[in-house]
């Protein structure tokens, strides 16, 4: 069992106090390095997420100022961080990255909320310069309601923490339900949130099943605002239950991300981007590269840096120091990547680095080898699927016509990275790119200084950056004489 002073209670956060609500029903929270049983916590349901809405709407009508608003954030940005390291080791025990990466989570995460105590500012009410109509016109930004927050298990509480801070900023009250892969970060988030002397309501936390509690989210009236990460399938879902209540829905969903390295590139300087890219938390992010794009004459040289660089990666439990790659989540994962490597080896694809492997006969300790492919072909899974694993599949183009198509022959369009040497021709190709996010010779994701959403089938609705914001507000106009 774990043992943390932020895990003092291991339940749900209702009105103000921890619950089990009314079940007996428990889910177990495994270390997927380990296997080890790190706790149990309530399946809520139907009943639970009701109460936690309810609680939600009653706090709504309590009014809170900007600046008593901006107190809340930089007050959890000071707890973020001083409690930085325990947030880490809990969040690798129960979602197995490495502690390193645990520890730059906890960091990005109170960037969230360091972002909007410094521009909130920007939700003052706002004259137009001159009248029109001899009237006055101001133009509000609204709280948009109870906002209901969903959070995959990659980042949990990174993935929490950049819908929270906005929704917080706009003066929403909400609902939060974590991954039930990995609901301990959360928690331990929670016990933190009770030194900000909220009123009761304002902050909700459920966990258990997905369905039973989504069902509930999409259908009750008083939840105006959903934010979700995850894949474009429970997407979907959310889109056609919240229809008949149009709620406003923020969405990041699925990805395929291109990499494009052309033919001016530097080799050596795309190799150390992708590295860092694609092995961060063990090629289990939307946004790390998932088709690999070479110039055919710069083909030889970039294999050869990527799979000198792969072979020095150390897998292994990301509480061990020096760890590089952890386990994937579940043999469910580990057994999607083992396929695609499977069958795009049997269509023709090569592999350069990586291993046969062992079956995985337990729910943990799925190690994959970092591995890489060549003469992946865009007809092979490898290529059409999200593998969400350490998996590097090179396939080659000759012409930035050929590349530009092969990028966007997806109905993803979430994150997409190009390498070249000429920013003339890079802008050229960017602006034929569907990706909301594009790193131009770079790797990097999102920053919360930033808008960052996806286009196509990767959702809709920004997170980070002011847009992130206005996602929980309501616009108001009001003239006035």
């Amino acid at each position: 069992m774990i043992q943390s002073p932020l895990l003092r209670d291991i339940a749900g956060y209702i009105n103000g106090e921890w619950t089990n609500g009314n079940t007996a029903r428990t889910l177990a929270v495994t270390n997927p390095a380990t296997g080890e049983h790190l706790a149990d916590v309530p399946d809520m349901s139907e009943r639970e997420t009701a109460a936690a809405i309810e609680a939600s709407a009653a706090a709504l009508r309590v009014e809170t100022p900007l600046e008593q608003r901006r107190a809340w954030l930089m007050k959890m940005v000071d707890l973020l961080t001083a409690n930085k390291s325990e947030l880490a080791r809990v969040i690798t025990l129960e979602q197995g990255k490495p502690l390193t990466e645990s520890t730059i989570e906890v960091e990005y995460s109170a960037g969230f909320f360091r972002f909007y105590a410094h521009h909130i500012e920007r939700l003052r009410a706002e004259a137009l310069p001159e009248p029109i109509k001899n009237l006055r016109w101001t133009i509000h930004h609204r709280p948009a309601g109870v906002a209901a927050l969903i959070a995959p298990w990659n980042f949990p509480l990174a993935m929490l923490a950049k819908k929270l801070a906005p929704a917080l900023a706009a003066g929403c009250t909400i609902v939060a339900k974590p991954a039930d892969l990995t609901p301990l970060t959360a928690i331990a988030f929670w016990t933190l949130a009770q030194q900000l002397d909220l009123d009761p309501g304002r902050l909700n936390l459920v966990m258990g099943k997905p369905a039973p509690i989504g069902d509930v989210i999409c259908s009750h009236p008083d939840v105006r605002v959903i934010s979700f990460t995850g894949s474009t399938a429970v997407g979907k879902h959310l889109v056609a239950g919240t229809a008949p209540h149009i709620k406003r829905l923020s969405l990041e969903l699925g990805g395929n991300a291109p990499f494009i390295v052309l033919d001016d590139a530097d080799p050596e300087l795309a190799a150390d981007a992708l590295l860092a890219n694609k092995f961060r938390c063990a090629g289990q992010t939307c946004v790390c590269a998932n088709r690999i794009y070479i110039h055919r004459d710069l083909e030889v040289a970039f294999v050869r840096a990527v799979a000198e660089r792969v072979k020095k990666l150390r897998v292994g439990d990301g509480i061990d120091a020096g760890t590089d790659v952890g386990p994937l989540i579940n043999t469910a994962a580990f057994e999607k990547v083992a396929r695609h490597v499977e069958e795009a080896m049997r269509q023709g694809a090569r592999r350069v680095v990586g291993h046969d492997l062992t079956p995985q006969p337990q729910n943990w300790g799925a190690f994959y080898p970092p591995t890489v492919l060549t003469d992946v072909t865009p007809q092979m899974a490898i290529s059409q699927e999200e593998t969400f694993g350490p998996v590097v599949p090179i396939g080659t183009f000759d012409s930035d016509e050929e590349v530009i198509e092969l990028a966007n022959s997806t109905p993803y369009g979430l994150a997409a990275y190009l390498f070249t040497g000429d920013q003339v021709r890079g802008q050229r190709i960017i602006s034929k790119l569907r990706f909301g996010h594009i790193g131009l010779n770079n790797g990097q994701g999102p920053t919360p200084e930033a808008p960052f959403g996806g286009m196509k089938q990767s959702g809709f609705g920004r997170e980070g950056g002011i847009e992130g914001m206005l996602e929980f507000c309501e616009t108001q106009v009001v003239a006035g004489s």
